[in-house]
């Protein structure tokens, strides 16, 4: 609620100052955006997520990285209410862009990787997804190092698609480092931490069921 009235005010004077199709009114678009999103405004908030989307293409051309943002800025929102078969192609052109741009090993390409996963895990298609949730973890965990709470997060992924797919033996030491790592590096109170480690338990409840 206080953010909201700051960004609203900083997208006005660079409107007037820069002009209505500058780059950095494009970032204020996506910033606004992005709480319009976390208060539930989603009617407020998509027109201004693919008005900045459009001005970054414009501004900066079709293949610039801030273009990949708003991209998987926009894909996010779109997936986040349901509507997957509009954020895939989106996913899709972010995670090439950053690839082209960054190169194959950034830490972008990591996070690109892991959206697109998450949403063919979701639509059942863990087959094209464990490969991409690998990849993720591999960039992190070289760009990053071993013990990045982002590493953490890629574990958790990981293990809950081995989850998912019943390889318990697979998922168990994921999400037992994954712990680790969430708890050393942003304290076991966290929620990350604590999603976490519920994710940990609800495995160990299935391995002894089973036992």
């Amino acid at each position: 609620m206080e953010a909201e009235p700051l960004y609203e005010r900083s997208l006005s004077i660079y409107e007037k100052a820069l002009g209505p199709d500058h780059p950095d009114v494009a970032m204020s678009l996506n910033n606004l955006a992005s709480v319009y999103k976390s208060q539930g405004k989603y009617v407020e908030a998509e027109p201004l997520f693919e008005r900045s989307l459009s001005i970054s293409e414009k501004a900066l051309g079709p293949d610039h990285p801030h273009v990949a943002n708003c991209l998987n800025n926009l894909a996010s929102f779109y997936d986040e209410q349901g509507r997957s078969a509009e954020a895939e192609p989106l996913y899709e052109r972010s995670l090439s862009i950053y690839e082209k741009a960054l190169g194959p090993e950034h830490p972008e390409v990591a996070t690109s990787l892991n959206n697109l996963a998450l949403l063919y895990q979701r639509r059942a298609r863990s087959a094209e997804a464990e490969p991409m949730y690998e990849r993720s973890l591999s960039i992190r965990e070289k760009a990053l190092g071993p013990d990045h709470p982002d590493v953490a997060i890629s574990l958790n992924n990981l293990a809950s698609l081995y989850e998912s797919q019943g390889k318990y033996v697979e998922a168990e030491p994921l999400f037992e480092r994954a712990v680790s790592i969430s708890e050393k590096a942003l304290g076991p109170d966290h929620p990350t931490s604590s999603v976490i480690r519920e994710n940990y338990a609800d495995l160990l409840g299935k391995i002894r069921a089973q036992d």
